[in-house]
């Protein structure tokens, strides 16, 4: 055999080799794919197998049907719970002070024709004779947003200014209680701002019962810098007052009922046990 001969057909046989070690690397490939798409039917999680939970003291095995019933009980149990906390809060929210039969009882309700700016916000209505109402649900409201401040002061750091007659009884009787500071008939102007004065005094708080007739207190109050409360009726501005409870300032009823409850909370706060009766506010009017 000529060396030509003999090379054409050793390239033959390569040629030959290559293409039985193609056609076996394709095989093989797919082979290989199959085996893969079969390992993944086969490990795919079926919806009736077992799932493993592990924890204290054992690990325990539940179906997926079972793991939902489950989880559907929790969050009954869990909306169940929150239900009631809501329904708690709720009924508590709903406890006033007094009964609101007192409020009406006491007219603490009652404005005047005027309104002001102001006061309008917490006016529920007018009556026919033009007399604004009112609401009694702000009042308590903000009776014990009050009463949770003022029971953070001690009696000696605060002072309560009440001009108006109908309320000196009230005003009497929480300061024999409470031991606060007060000043009935007439304010001294100038006894918190001047020291020259022999009755000067210092205090963290000042009370009014009317911004309008208890005006030289708030302005003294004012420029000391101190806190301003006070009880406010339709026809009051609340320049210079830093809270203020809308109410019936001029009926010694409801005067009365407003202070009784201060000096009750005031002493529940303070946990001072005295004996404490609301007629002993509430002034009956002739």
């Amino acid at each position: 055999m000529g060396r030509k001969k003999k090379t054409e057909v050793i390239g033959g046989l390569k040629e030959e080799v290559k293409d039985i070690t193609k056609n076996v690397v394709e095989t093989a490939k797919e082979e290989i794919k199959g085996l893969k798409v079969e390992h993944k039917k086969i490990t795919k999680p079926q919806k009736s197998e077992l799932i493993e939970i592990s924890g204290t003291p054992k690990t325990k095995k539940f179906s997926r049907k079972e793991l939902k019933e489950k989880a559907k009980k929790l969050a009954e149990k869990i909306e169940g719970k929150k239900t009631e906390e809501l329904k708690e809060k709720l009924e508590l929210s709903r406890k006033t002070l007094v009964p609101v039969d007192d409020y009406v009882k006491a007219g603490v309700y009652i404005g005047t024709k005027v309104i002001t700016p102001h006061m309008r916000q917490f006016v529920y209505r007018r009556r026919n004779d033009g007399i604004a109402i009112i609401n009694t649900n702000i009042v308590d409201e903000k009776l014990k947003e009050m009463c949770k401040v003022i029971s953070k002061y001690k009696p000696e750091d605060f002072v309560v200014v009440c001009k108006r007659e109908t309320g000196w009884k009230a005003v009497q009787k929480f300061a024999e209680l409470t031991g606060a500071r007060i000043f009935t008939k007439k304010y001294p102007a100038g006894i918190l701002t001047n020291p020259s004065l022999p009755n000067f005094f210092e205090t963290e708080m000042v009370f009014i019962c009317d911004p309008w007739l208890d005006k030289n207190a708030l302005k003294d109050g004012n420029i000391i810098k101190k806190k301003v409360f006070a009880l406010c009726d339709t026809n009051n501005y609340t320049f210079g007052i830093n809270f203020f409870v809308p109410c019936n300032n001029k009926s010694a009823k409801s005067i009365g009922l407003v202070f009784y409850i201060l000096t009750r909370e005031y002493l529940k706060a303070n946990k001072i046990e005295k004996e404490i009766k609301i007629e002993d506010f509430v002034e009956e009017e002739s």
